[in-house]
C-alpha cells in the first residue's frame, strides 16, 4: 500500500531480532510508518522460505517452508498482537480510512471495531479455517471479504441480515474471480471477472495481496462512506485494477519482487498499459539476491550462511 502511495502503519510484536531488523530497514524504504511494529510483548519475527522451482512443463511453481534449511528447526510462527496493545492503539485509529486483517484474534476484533466505528473499511481475508466464534464476529464486521476459492469454497454468514459486508470477493487464480455487492440495498448477483493475461509468468507469489491492494486503492481511500459512494462501477473499476495489479506481479520472484525492479512513475504506466492490453514486455532491472544475507533463525549459530542464489531453476528466498 505504501508503493501505492498510501500511508501504512502495520501493527506488529517485533523484538529487535536480525529478522525483524531487515523488515524494518525493507518497510523504511519504502515509507511505511512504523510507529506500531513493536508492540509489546515483542517477540521473534515470523518467517517463512519460498522456494520457487519449475515444473515439467516450464511453469514456474512455488511452495513455502516454515523450518530452517539450515539447521531444519521451526522458524518463528505468526503471533498476534495481545489485548495488553489495544488501548495504546486504539488513538491512532481516528481518520483510518481501512482496517486490514487476516488473522485473527481477541486484540485485531477489537481494533477492527474501533477502526470500524470511526468510520474505516474493515477488509477481511480469511487464509483458511479458523475459530468458529472468532470468525463469526470477523464476517459481522467485515466490509469487505476476500478470500481465495483453493482455500474456502465459501464464508458463512457473508451478505447476511445484520453483517457488514458490503463487497464479497472469490479469487479463482488464472480463472479470474467472482464477486458480489450489497451497495444497491440488495445482494447482487455474482458477475464474474476473467483474469488480466500475465505478460511475463515468473511466480505468482503475492498476486492475491497485490489483487487486494488494488481493490483497497480503488475503492476504499474514502473509507466506508467513500465505499458506498463509488457504487458498483467503482467496485467493478477497483477489482479490475487489482487484477492489473496482480498480473505484473506475475512477471517477478517474490511476492514484491517488482518494487525493486520498476520505479513506481514507470509502474504506473505499465498498469494502465495493461489493463488497455497494450503491455507486450515488462521493462525492469533484474533483482539481485545477496546470498550473504542470512535467513535469521534464532536457532541458528550466526556463522550459517543464508538464502542461496538463483541456481539451477529455482531459488530461495526468506519471507
Amino acid at each position: 500500500m505504501a508503493y501505492l502511495g498510501w500511508d501504512a502503519y502495520p501493527i506488529a510484536r517485533m523484538n529487535g531480532d536480525p529478522a525483524s531488523d531487515r523488515v524494518r530497514s525493507d518497510m523504511a524504504r519504502w515509507g511505511v510508518h512504523l510507529d506500531w511494529a513493536n508492540c509489546a510483548p515483542t517477540t521473534h519475527t515470523p518467517i517463512i522460505v519460498q522456494e520457487i522451482r519449475r515444473g515439467r512443463d516450464g511453469r514456474p511453481r512455488h511452495r513455502f517452508s516454515w523450518a530452517c534449511p539450515h539447521c531444519g528447526e521451526w522458524l518463528p510462527s505468526f503471533k498476534a498482537v495481545t489485548v495488553s496493545a489495544v488501548e495504546a492503539i486504539k488513538p491512532a485509529l481516528a481518520g483510518a480510512s481501512v482496517f486490514f486483517l487476516d488473522r485473527l484474534s481477541r486484540a485485531t476484533l477489537t481494533l477492527a471495531a474501533e477502526a470500524s466505528a470511526r468510520g474505516a473499511v474493515v477488509v477481511f481475508e480469511p487464509s483458511g479455517k479458523s475459530n468458529d466464534k472468532l470468525m463469526a464476529e470477523a464476517i459481522a464486521l467485515a466490509h469487505v471479504v476476500k478470500y481465495a476459492d483453493e482455500r474456502l469454497a465459501g464464508v458463512d454468514g457473508v451478505m447476511a441480515e445484520g453483517s457488514a459486508t458490503l463487497v464479497e470477493v472469490q479469487t479463482l487464480g488464472e480463472q479470474g474471480l467472482n464477486y458480489r455487492h450489497r451497495l444497491d440495498d440488495s445482494v447482487s448477483d455474482w458477475t464474474r471477472l476473467s483474469a488480466i493475461p500475465a505478460v511475463r509468468l515468473t511466480d505468482t507469489c503475492g498476486s492475491g495481496d497485490w489483487c487486494t491492494a488494488g481493490l483497497i486503492a480503488g475503492a476504499a481511500a474514502g473509507g466506508q462512506g467513500g465505499l458506498r459512494r463509488i457504487g458498483a462501477g467503482g467496485v467493478k473499476s477497483a477489482l479490475r485494477y487489482g487484477q492489473a495489479l496482480a498480473a505484473w506481479n506475475c512477471g517477478f520472484e517474490g511476492a514484491r519482487g517488482g518494487m525493486y525492479a520498476v520505479e513506481p512513475g514507470k509502474f504506473a504506466v505499465q498498469i494502465s498499459q495493461m489493463m488497455e492490453g497494450q503491455l507486450e514486455y515488462l521493462v525492469a532491472e533484474p533483482v539481485e539476491v545477496d546470498p550473504a544475507q542470512p535467513i535469521g533463525c534464532p536457532a541458528c549459530p550466526p556463522t550459517l550462511a543464508g538464502p542461496r542464489a538463483t541456481r539451477n531453476g529455482r531459488s530461495k528466498r526468506a519471507a
